[in-house]
């Protein structure tokens, strides 16, 4: 008989299916944790640069911010230990804390990371630059008070709350600027070197990285919460989830994150093994270029999202992995709106097709990340698009290769993921709801809902309207408002799926619980001997 329990972590709907005692042929030392996952998406470890989900996993632990946020996603003092909000921006005074080179963290190193951030114009700035901050106005912005207090003025796009949000974010984490400096290269701020190490005050150091097989990280000792109970952190790449199944069924590695729904269910009620869905507040989505001639339709993109089916895929795929969502805010946040009528409809999606010129169909190729669930994803939408009369190529790929395509707007269609910076409407949906310049000239590859050429200036005002309305209420309003012209808009960033990331733990591992925007923290991780 299986048990299922919904318990509240720190608040966090991180969901434990299951917990049983200890396995027995655990082989992992006790003072390291090894987990096995797919490090195909780890591009860089340069907190300025990446964004990807599984390289947040790693920099979160190599990394302090001025804040952070909780499981709840309440933002909570880091490397600021208290600040002042005014009515111009927000005043930070730092706690006494050191990189692991040993140099002090100051405020001309906060200066220098979130200058680095905007100056550096990669996909990581585009949270800040959507809010207005910008390479050209940032040294303005901010700046540093004194050795130990740092000033950060609004830009007159953003509230105080959104901006704590964003320096919650793994892009504004504090680098050791002294030493960074001692790596630049050709004027690049660093990032050939901080790519592949690394330069923190958290409470884990970067040993090794090979890409596609493993990354090592080791203790800080002299971290400034105390020295982490893992003496050494150890992540591999184990993209096969049945190869991972059984390396943990062993006991080779303590945490599977990379596992299939027929391999996560066998975990369920299994004795020595706990399972996890954490809640991302993001989803799978279906990413249409809005520059191809079919997919620039509204009626094409209407005949798609009548031609896929959610709840099908959901049963039989995406399991603990996703829920069916075509709205870009999960259902149980305040404010959201009932889901639109989009389900499988062969002949609604056929009669649409036909509407728009295209009685016979047409081909489109369908690229994705090698990486579970989205292979299978890809399948049946290859499937259920078939149906209709529109003949998909899969094309698989690395990490590297789609994300790279994907923001150079070379794609017909795409399946990425997302997750939220704030647990509300605002958090989840604006990356699919503002696109201030869709031009190819602006070359905004940061911005979600610009990589597919979807030009939505109404929505896109609507949502810097929300961004700076004060009163709640009215605030609401908004969001439903956002909402509703999503839907009406057919979008080329059509969300599948509210997304979940299944992990499975064996239960020598104490005090390991995911967080819901990637950022896990390890140092309070222990094991218990065999």
């Amino acid at each position: 008989m299986k048990h299922f329990s919904k318990g509240l972590i720190a608040g966090a709907a991180a969901i434990v299916l299951s917990i049983a005692a200890p396995t027995l042929n655990a082989a992992t030392p006790d003072d390291q944790l090894v987990i096995g996952t797919s490090l195909a998406q780890v591009l860089s470890l340069d907190p300025q640069q990446a964004t990807e989900a599984k390289a947040i996993e790693i920099m979160a632990n190599l990394y302090d911010r001025l804040v952070k946020t909780d499981r709840s996603r309440n933002i909570q003092p880091q490397l600021a230990e208290r600040w002042e909000i005014d009515d111009k921006g927000i005043t930070f005074h730092l706690r006494e804390a050191t990189f692991a080179s040993g140099n002090p963290v100051t405020a001309d190193d906060v200066v220098y990371s979130l200058g680095r951030l905007l100056k550096m114009d990669q996909a990581a700035a585009a949270n800040f630059k959507r809010i207005g901050y910008k390479a050209d106005n940032v040294d303005r912005l901010v700046r540093a008070v004194d050795p130990k207090t740092v000033r950060i003025d609004l830009s007159g796009e953003t509230t105080a709350e959104l901006l704590l949000y964003r320096l919650a974010m793994m892009v504004a984490s504090v680098v050791d600027s002294v030493e960074v400096k001692n790596h630049v290269d050709n004027n690049d701020y660093g990032n050939a070197w901080l790519r592949t190490n690394s330069a923190g005050s958290g409470p884990f150091t970067l040993k090794r990285w090979t890409p596609n097989e493993m990354v090592i990280l080791e203790a800080n000792e002299g971290y400034v919460g105390g020295a982490p109970h893992m003496r050494r952190v150890i992540v591999r790449h184990v993209p096969e989830s049945q190869v991972e199944r059984l390396m943990l069924e062993r006991g080779d590695i303590d945490i599977a994150s990379a596992l299939s729904a027929a391999d996560l269910k066998t975990f369920e009620g299994k004795q020595g093994f706990e399972v996890q869905r954490v809640p991302t507040g993001g989803f799978y989505v279906l990413s249409m270029n809005a520059g191809n001639q079919y997919l620039a339709d509204p009626k094409v993109r209407e005949a798609i999202a009548y031609s896929i089916d959610y709840k099908g895929i959901e049963q039989t795929i995406m399991g603990p992995y996703g829920r069916a969502r075509n709205v870009p805010v999960p259902e149980d946040y305040e404010y959201a709106i009932p889901n639109p009528d989009w389900h499988f409809d062969a002949a609604k999606a056929k009669a649409l097709l036909a509407q728009a010129g295209y009685p016979d169909g047409f081909s489109l190729s369908l690229k994705t990340i090698a990486q579970t669930p989205r292979i299978d994803l890809a399948t049946a939408i290859q499937g259920s698009l078939g149906q209709v009369g529109i003949k998909i190529d899969i094309q698989q790929g690395n990490g590297s290769d789609i994300i790279a395509d994907h923001r150079a707007r070379n794609f017909d269609l795409l399946i990425p993921q997302t997750g939220a910076y704030m647990p509300n409407v605002l958090g989840s949906m604006e990356q699919f709801s503002s696109n201030p310049d869709n031009s190819k000239e602006a070359n905004n590859a940061g911005n979600f809902a610009w990589r597919s050429a979807w030009d939505i200036p109404e929505l896109t005002a609507l949502t810097a309207k929300a961004s700076l309305e004060p009163d709640a209420k009215k605030r609401g309003e908004l969001y439903v408002e956002m909402q509703k012209k999503f839907v009406d808009l057919k979008p080329a960033v059509l969300p599948l799926f509210e997304r979940f990331e299944p992990i499975v733990v064996n239960s020598r591992v104490k005090d390991y619980v995911g967080h819901p925007n990637q950022l896990t923290r390890l140092e309070g991780v222990t094991k218990a001997s065999d």
